[in-house]
């Protein structure tokens, strides 16, 4: 039996506004090529798992767009969230789906706003994590990629001593998990050598997360039993309604990881070009690292411009850019930005401010 996968798709990506908005987020755009992410993560994998072992976890507003973009998939293995609560209640409903389909049977966890480059890498360790667990080596295999430069923008696994080889991919005992430590921090980790970025993959089974749950996180753990015991009746879908919103939004990393024993996961990591463009410049970088090189897209013009993203998706407007040096421009139908590199942060900040004002709309 090929085991099974789990795409996240919910979330909001207002990193990447404009060109992500709450009514089509990030992963349901064609950020770079033609593709949307969420497709690009579902191609990825359906070849060697099979479309029907492919489940996709997303909020029900999305559900139209699922659909749409992913004609293949099977309806029922669209897995729908009523409200946005955070990834702490969103993988535990997606684990009480998937209980019923072998309990102990290996599943990954994937997100559908990531790049790789090197599928087949990518692929391998899937492969490899889905082997270890299902022979019982780790109850949890964490995939990491080779970091690249001190990125203090991800998360950081540590690693602890090589722990076997499956044909030419070793495994690792796992050591820390970090998010977002500070450059100087990511400078030592990156030169020490035992350290990886966190993709936030990761291959288990829905015994062992339940179990954290129960162990961890009882309040959420028996509320996602009464969805539980709805689903495939008639009463799933009010009980889902009424009883999912009322869950803590809590992230998965704070409910459940920080608590498991380090003694019951391994790593798996290699070069496999992945890349999370959470932020605009982020994309940029994903794209072309180099400082002097620019990115665009659309009809643009650009000169003597360095370490820019352009983006224009208006395909009856030029955009002309001079001199630009670590800008980021984005022209859509409907909206522009212009901001410096070093203030994406307060991209978001200015969007969430429009919530609940006449310019909502535009998000």
């Amino acid at each position: 039996m090929n085991m099974r996968i789990v795409i996240f798709a919910g979330g909001s990506g207002r990193r990447l506004w404009p060109i992500s908005r709450q009514s089509s987020p990030k992963q349901f755009e064609p950020i770079v090529g033609e593709a949307s992410t969420l497709q690009l993560a579902v191609a990825r994998v359906a070849p060697h798992y099979g479309i029907d072992n492919v489940f996709i976890a997303t909020n029900e507003r999305y559900g139209d767009i699922v659909r749409q973009q992913l004609p293949d998939l099977p309806p029922a293995n669209i897995i729908y969230e009523p409200a946005r609560r955070d990834l702490g209640p969103a993988v535990g409903l997606a684990m009480a789906h998937l209980a019923a389909g072998g309990e102990h049977d290996p599943v990954a966890i994937l997100w559908s706003d990531n790049y790789i480059e090197n599928v087949a890498a990518f692929v391998e360790l899937l492969r490899t994590a889905e082997l270890l667990v299902a022979q019982g080596q780790a109850e949890i295999l964490f995939i990491g990629e080779t970091p690249r430069f001190a990125n203090e923008n991800l998360g950081w696994i540590g690693l602890g001593e090589a722990a076997g080889m499956v044909g030419e991919t070793p495994y690792y005992s796992f050591q820390s998990l970090t998010y977002r430590p500070p450059l100087e921090r990511c400078r030592e980790m990156f030169a020490q050598g035992n350290y990886v970025w966190n993709t936030g993959f990761f291959v288990t089974t829905p015994a062992y997360i339940r179990r954290l749950y129960a162990q961890y996180s009882p309040a959420m753990w028996r509320q996602l039993q009464e969805i539980e015991a709805q689903i495939g009746r008639a009463d799933y879908a009010a009980t889902l309604a009424r009883v999912y919103p009322a869950m803590e939004a809590i992230a998965f990393d704070d409910a459940i990881l920080t608590h498991l024993d380090a003694g019951e996961a391994l790593v798996l990591h290699s070069e496999m070009g992945w890349s999370d463009p959470g932020t605009l410049y982020a994309l940029k970088e994903a794209i072309e690292p180099a400082i002097e090189a620019n990115v665009t897209k659309g009809l643009v013009i650009d000169t003597a411009s360095t370490d820019s993203l352009i983006y224009n998706y208006e395909s009856r407007k030029l955009v002309v850019a001079v001199g630009l040096e670590g800008m980021i421009v984005v022209n859509t139908d409907d909206a522009i930005l212009v901001v410096s590199k070093d203030n994406i942060p307060l991209v978001k900040k200015v969007i969430d401010e429009l919530q609940g004002t006449d310019l909502e709309n535009f998000t």
